[in-house]
């Protein structure tokens, strides 16, 4: 069950669609439930309506999808959520109707406006003892979640599954990121910082235009630094105006939409990775960075603390002072950002891995299946 789905991309429809094809890979039977406009595709269901802006929502979705699940009877009903997602919510309506386990899936960060909502729908619906077995991508996803939900409903991380084998540097290329300690005032080679991800409002990309001009001003003149930042959206025009006001533009470049392959490329041609928004749930960009070898900088209350350690993998900030302070130390710091580099080549990252996602719905799947939907379940 999923609000959005295939053809529509994002990263929640993104996911849901590999981990789909790769639940069928491993042999079991998966159908999908959606209420996004697109071809067939099979085992896709398409229950759509003709709605304003074609938001992907039915109103009579709960009476549509209780009828399919009484008909299939399948053996869990796994449902995919963003912040706000009222098809996925009607799904899970269905099946405690139709008495079926259910699994529900958060891909987002609960932002205290979110919470409180669902503290509101706790006391209007009683969901938190409709027997639900809850997963999310992350630790730091998972706070807020566990906080609203109370005991009634076990919420385990379950991170997002990725390929990353095509993310690892080539044997042939080695970044050099300076081989040792600087000697103060002494010339060196370039620096390059990049960040990847959709310029939304929401993501706040200016802040992290101001987070570069913060490096800019404490990293020594005579270190040059580019920057790329990797994406399109609709806050590209007021990014656009920011680096033209502060002359910012001989060496920061938005190159917009990249593929998974001119991704990897520029990757390679790194020195910092640079995953600024406080509310990432997990960072699935982050987590490709760290598998190409750079070092990572990152909020430390994101999900991207679930795989980068505090000077292992990179480094970590709280506020933008400190995310500024991370990246500074890593332009200057040739031998912690060689040593970084170097850890994380040794070491591919566990998360993420297909093997463990799977494992993790499994067990999920299991516990749910234990959890039968109690008499207060909705019956309307």
């Amino acid at each position: 069950m999923s609000d959005c789905y295939l053809p529509r991309l994002g990263g929640i429809e993104v996911q849901v669609a590999d981990l789909v094809r790769t639940q069928r890979e491993a042999g079991h039977d998966v159908e999908v439930a959606t209420a996004t406009r697109g071809e067939p595709l099979p085992g896709v269901h398409r229950i759509v309506a003709r709605m304003p802006f074609d938001l992907p929502v039915h109103p009579f979705g709960v009476g549509h999808l209780t009828r399919r699940m009484v008909a299939s009877r399948p053996d869990v009903v796994h449902v995919h959520a963003g912040a706000v997602s009222p098809f996925a919510w009607m799904g899970v309506r269905a099946a405690v109707r139709a008495r079926l386990p259910v699994v529900v899936t958060v891909h987002s960060m609960w932002d205290p406006v979110t919470r409180g909502l669902y503290r509101l729908l706790r006391l209007a619906t009683g969901w938190h003892r409709w027997g639900l077995v809850g997963t999310t991508v992350s630790n730091a996803a998972a706070a807020p979640i566990r906080a609203v939900a109370g005991r009634g409903v076990p919420v385990h991380v379950v991170s997002n599954g990725l390929d990353l084998t095509g993310w690892r540097p080539h044997d042939d290329h080695v970044t050099d990121p300076g081989g040792g300690p600087q000697v103060a005032g002494e010339p060196r080679g370039e620096v390059h910082i990049v960040a990847v991800g959709r310029l939304a409002p929401r993501k706040q990309p200016v802040r992290l235009l101001r987070l570069l001009r913060e490096v800019r001003a404490r990293v020594p003149a005579s270190i040059p630094l580019r920057a790329t930042v990797i994406g399109d959206g609709p806050a590209r025009g007021s990014m656009e105006r920011y680096l033209a006001k502060h002359a910012m533009t001989g060496w920061v470049s938005l190159p917009g939409r990249y593929s998974r392959e001119q991704i990897a490329k520029v990757l390679e041609s790194s020195d910092v990775f640079v995953a600024p928004a406080p509310r990432e749930s997990f960072g699935i960009a982050a987590l490709e960075a760290r598998a190409a070898g750079l070092p990572v900088v990152a909020r430390a209350q994101s999900g991207v603390a679930d795989f980068v350690r505090h000077g292992t993998e990179g480094l970590l900030g709280r506020d933008l002072p400190g995310l500024a302070a991370a990246v500074s130390r890593l332009c200057t710091d040739t031998a912690l950002r060689a040593s970084i580099i170097a850890h994380n080549r040794a070491n591919p990252p566990t998360a993420g891995s297909w093997p463990t996602v799977l494992s993790g719905f499994d067990t999920a799947y299991a516990r749910a299946r234990e959890a039968r939907p109690r008499p207060s379940s909705p019956s309307r």
